[in-house]
């Protein structure tokens, strides 16, 4: 049986996404910080959840989770990092500040870490990272949160020149990139293009699935990402 890890399962595209790894066969071990929710999910398929309760923000605690997950499965074909956090913050409020990069980079790039070292080991895996079409340009409303995406966009392309000294070949990095869905993580009013959370999370199964370095989630942010791209500071000021 294929194992894997979903951080940050409690809610959203993580749960989402453990929920049809179960479907397709896997052993899934689940963490995020809301145990009761953790405990629905295993309620559906006893046999095939492993509940481990975490702070992605304590780094020592997501260690010690990691390691005993490991040891349980024996190996981990598959880590899906969803854990995130973000805020409207025009006031730059320091304890806003703090809880997105504790989240979205201390708490990743241990998750990052942890997973490539472990693949290396084995010679194989499947790391993905949940970015964001945030992780192209700043933004004035909410610029740690879009800077802690940028950081994470070029951890994951990094790790991902790695994988080049692995001699099988077998080792994965995927960057899920999402534009606005429909959960808790779609900051602000009148979002543009909102996805549903099912639609959503279908594109980014079957990105995973492909094995594919990155993808764009709907498909249609690809565009958009094109645009970001070539568009002059100067003028994303005005919008931004």
């Amino acid at each position: 049986m294929k194992t894997a890890i979903v951080f940050g399962a409690t809610s959203g595209i993580g749960k989402e996404l453990a929920k049809l790894l179960v479907n397709d066969g896997y052993k899934v071990a689940v963490t995020g910080r809301r145990l009761e929710k953790l405990e629905e999910l295993k309620a559906s398929s006893p046999d095939q959840y492993l509940v481990k309760q975490n702070d992605i923000q304590d780094v020592e605690d997501v260690e010690k989770v990691f390691n005993e997950i490991v040891v349980e499965f024996g190996g981990v074909d598959l880590i899906i990092q969803s854990s995130g956090c973000g805020f409207i913050n025009t006031k730059l409020k320091w304890d806003l500040e703090v809880q997105t990069i504790n989240t979205n980079v201390l708490g990743a790039t241990k998750v990052y870490d942890l997973a490539y070292n472990l693949f290396r080991k084995q010679e194989f895996g499947h790391l993905v990272g949940i970015s964001s079409i945030a992780s192209l340009r700043g933004n004035r409303g909410a610029p740690a949160y879009f800077a802690s995406k940028a950081y994470q966009k070029s951890y994951l392309e990094g790790l991902y020149f790695k994988t080049k000294t692995i001699k099988s070949k077998q080792v994965f990095i995927t960057d899920i990139r999402p534009g606005f869905v429909d959960t808790a993580m779609a900051l602000g009013a009148d979002v543009f293009w909102m996805a549903s959370l099912d639609k959503a999370v279908k594109q980014t199964y079957a990105a995973i699935k492909k094995k594919k370095r990155k993808a764009y989630i709907s498909k249609r942010w690809s565009l958009i990402a094109i645009v970001l791209k070539m568009i002059p500071a100067r003028l994303l000021k005005k919008v931004m």
